[in-house]
């Protein structure tokens, strides 16, 4: 497989960044998970490309994966944690077609290298708390599970963090966003 192109969306592109949430959300829906399942949240998609935060992976010209990452810590997760020190990871979705290629695991490498070049010590994230499967994932991926804040008007908050720059696993290499430029 050839590795991914990865860049930040442009305003014109998100439509694409939101048909592979929604592909993502129906994804879930079908292996029984109620992540995702609400309206999609166009507007934080928007705002997300608008800043430059959202970026889009392509293969053969075409968008397969998008992944968030900005520095803005969500108070309610993080605010004992020295937020300023990490870089936070939102709405990674893969699509089904390049399904089982390690792209999200290359993508949470590159996102890790992006952390470490702007001097912050971690790559943190918060998760479905009732996806077990994508617990177990991301401890694949040398995250730690640092807890689990239960909060009713919140169906996420299983919190996620490795360090940044975290060495690329068999088989990944993780791609300089200046580089695809």
């Amino acid at each position: 497989m050839t590795a991914p192109g990865i860049r930040a969306a442009r305003p014109d592109e998100l439509e694409q960044v939101e048909a592979l949430w929604l592909e993502a959300s129906r994804w879930l829906a079908g292996r029984g998970l109620d992540q995702w399942q609400y309206p999609p949240r166009r507007w934080r998609m928007a705002e997300a490309v608008e800043a430059g935060d959202c970026h889009l992976a392509f293969q053969a010209g075409r968008p397969v994966a998008t992944i968030t990452v900005h520095e803005r810590a969500d108070p309610e997760w993080w605010a004992g944690d020295d937020p300023a020190s990490a870089l936070y990871v939102h709405d990674l979705a893969v699509s089904r077609a390049v399904a089982g290629q390690a792209l999200g695991a290359r993508l949470l490498d590159w996102a890790g290298d992006l952390a470490a070049r702007r001097g912050k010590r971690w790559l943190r994230l918060e998760a479905w708390k009732t996806n077990h499967l994508l617990h177990r994932y991301y401890l694949d991926q040398g995250f730690d599970l640092l807890r689990i804040v239960d909060l009713p008007h919140r169906n996420s908050g299983a919190l996620f963090q490795r360090p940044a720059a975290a060495p690329a696993g068999p088989g990944r290499s993780p791609e300089s966003e200046e580089g695809r430029r």
